[in-house]
């Protein structure tokens, strides 16, 4: 079964300058059909409109809440009644964070944090892991932070950092429970990459100040996250299951 019979679905790829869209533009140049879902629509469509473009991948967008289960059934039927092909490919990418210092973040505060990264991850995977191990082939990544290793200290605070560290335990357990099915599962744990999230922080002295500790001497680019990804979705990784791999040139090395 070759990537161009299957289909990778990225969650959170609306945003113009996210690592979400630029992993989704990789993986049809890789030969991938791509299935976009965010909670903006019109954005879901716009970048599948420009992965379509840029590729001969077919390419779907969808809204998509991927906190709410029903939500996420219903984005899922609907592209398996496009006669899309088979899931092969899940890019757990949809996230937000939150600087809130931990003596000031509320209850509500930190569920929505897990909702989105944590929640939002597990409703995904959970629908669509059956089939691949069905199939005999999956390729699944979360895409988690820095943050989760070195506790915080760049942009997100306790409530960020902690959901972040969930998705590395959930994706470790997960590709130990599967891997014999032929589903894989990892980590990517990006450090400061230059996108809307980080964009405004990243000016002035602030953004000297972040450089200045980061040995390649430069922040990452959206396609340096999403190179790495559409690499561990490849056939031939098939070997390479329940690790973490850090994107953030040298600022953290463990």
């Amino acid at each position: 079964m070759s990537v161009s019979d299957l289909t990778a679905v990225v969650t959170g790829a609306g945003s113009t300058r996210g690592i979400g869209r630029a992993t989704a533009h990789a993986l049809a140049a890789a030969g991938w059909n791509v299935a976009i879902l965010d909670l903006d629509e019109a954005s879901a469509k716009d970048a599948a409109h420009d992965v379509s473009q840029r590729s001969d991948a077919q390419a779907w967008g969808l809204g998509c809440d991927v906190t709410d289960e029903a939500s996420v059934e219903a984005a899922l039927a609907v592209l398996a009644g496009t006669g899309t092909p088979p899931v092969g490919a899940l890019v757990n990418n949809a996230g937000i964070t939150s600087p809130t210092p931990f003596l000031e973040v509320s209850g509500a505060e930190w569920d929505r944090i897990f909702a989105v990264n944590v929640r939002g991850a597990y409703n995904l995977t959970r629908r669509v892991a059956p089939g691949m191990a069905e199939r005999g082939f999956g390729r699944i990544v979360f895409l988690s932070s820095v943050s989760a290793e070195r506790g915080g200290g760049v942009f997100g605070g306790v409530a960020y950092s902690a959901a972040k560290a969930a998705q590395l335990g959930f994706a470790k357990a997960l590709a130990r429970e599967i891997g014999a099915s032929g589903v894989t599962v990892n980590s990517v744990a990006p450090g400061l990459i230059d996108t809307d999230i980080t964009g405004g922080a990243l000016e002035g002295e602030r953004k000297d100040q972040l450089v200045a500790g980061i040995p390649v001497g430069r922040t990452g680019n959206v396609s340096d996250v999403a190179d790495l990804v559409t690499y561990l979705c490849r056939e031939e990784s098939g070997y390479i299951t329940g690790a973490t791999y850090d994107v953030n040139g040298g600022s953290h090395m463990h």
